[in-house]
């Protein structure tokens, strides 16, 4: 591990959506005051639409700590259900020990749980998390949810957050009347490069490094470029980075070491390759040329006097079969 190497208290690049490394960009920090803000004014519903690896969950645990102690909040991540198992995974998040089957009575529960946590003034959160994989039939249900509510205030407080697919599906007709009680729409855009910059320097600050710079400027560029601003793209490469120089014992990361982690994270280097015409058995290119046939990139054989006369691999193996057959026939003839 490279943080005694590095002199780092702790792991600066994790995976994990730890809220003490939140990295406040104008879009995260507007998306943080809106949600704050919707929350506070009992606005009902909101959403936070971002692409993936934007640092969603985390500014969301950012959010709940702000209402650790005076509100009673869920967060759900399970989206891959159907409406009866939903509204089980929010009862069991709400410490519910009911384990009632019945979609109606799973409702009572839920609305028994509401009006206590109403009597002790105390705010329910509800944060449902990759929201994009919810069924419509689902999200017409967390919709209902919220006509549990008094005439003077809002019991409930519900944040959908996912990725662009999930604002997709909230402009759909079918989903016109979630759309319609949705009070606060927020985004998350990619960093700048010179946010991407910061980035990485405030999570090595969080972390206990305190010494010169660890990536040379040359290095922090290409590192900003390939990961295109996307925060779970920079905490993987440097993550890798930092494990290349240590085992390099190289106390400054320059771009010789992010040109090999480049290399090393580019997964067309582990695809299935296309057959080369050099793999293509000596023996078979003889026989199909004695037919004016020449192989394709892909394997399959076109006629040279005709675009029409393209064969398929499928085809090509059984005529090259007929060939070796033919061949044989020949063979013996001359012997």
């Amino acid at each position: 591990m490279f943080l005694e190497f590095y002199g780092l208290r702790e792991q600066p690049f994790g995976i994990t959506p730890d809220p003490r490394f939140i990295y406040l960009s104008p879009a995260h920090r507007e998306a943080l005051a809106s949600l704050y803000y919707g929350i506070e004014s009992e606005r009902g519903f909101m959403t936070l639409i971002g692409k993936p690896g934007m640092g969603k969950t985390t500014l969301l645990f950012q959010l709940l700590e702000k209402f650790r102690g005076n509100a009673h909040t869920a967060f759900l991540f399970q989206t891959q259900c159907n409406s009866r198992e939903f509204m089980r995974f929010l009862l069991a998040e709400l410490g519910s020990e009911n384990h009632e089957q019945d979609f109606v009575r799973m409702h009572e529960e839920f609305n028994k749980l509401l009006l206590q946590e109403a009597r002790a003034g105390r705010p329910l959160i509800i944060v449902v998390d990759e929201a994009q994989n919810l069924d419509p039939s689902v999200l017409e249900t967390i919709r209902l949810l919220s006509d549990f509510e008094t005439p003077k205030s809002k019991l409930l407080q519900i944040i959908l957050a996912g990725q662009p697919e999930l604002a997709d599906k909230l402009a759909s007709r079918q989903l016109s009347q979630l759309r319609q009680r949705i009070s606060m729409l927020s985004g998350l855009s990619p960093l700048s490069p010179a946010e991407s910059c910061n980035y990485i320097q405030h999570r090595l600050r969080i972390a206990g490094y305190a010494g010169t710079p660890l990536f040379a400027p040359s290095a922090m560029q290409a590192i900003v470029q390939f990961s295109e601003g996307i925060p779970r793209s920079i905490n993987n490469f440097c993550f890798n980075a930092l494990s290349l120089g240590c085992a390099l014992r190289e106390r400054v990361i320059d771009t010789s070491i992010v040109d090999e982690v480049i290399s090393d994270l580019d997964i067309g280097r582990h695809v299935t390759e296309v057959p080369h015409r050099s793999s293509v058995d000596p023996e078979i290119l003889a026989a199909a040329a004695s037919r004016n046939l020449t192989p394709s990139p892909t394997g399959s054989f076109s006629a040279g006097n005709a675009a029409s006369d393209t064969l398929t691999s499928t085809q090509a193996r059984a005529y090259i079969e007929q060939l070796a057959v033919e061949l044989r026939n020949w063979k013996r003839t001359l012997a």
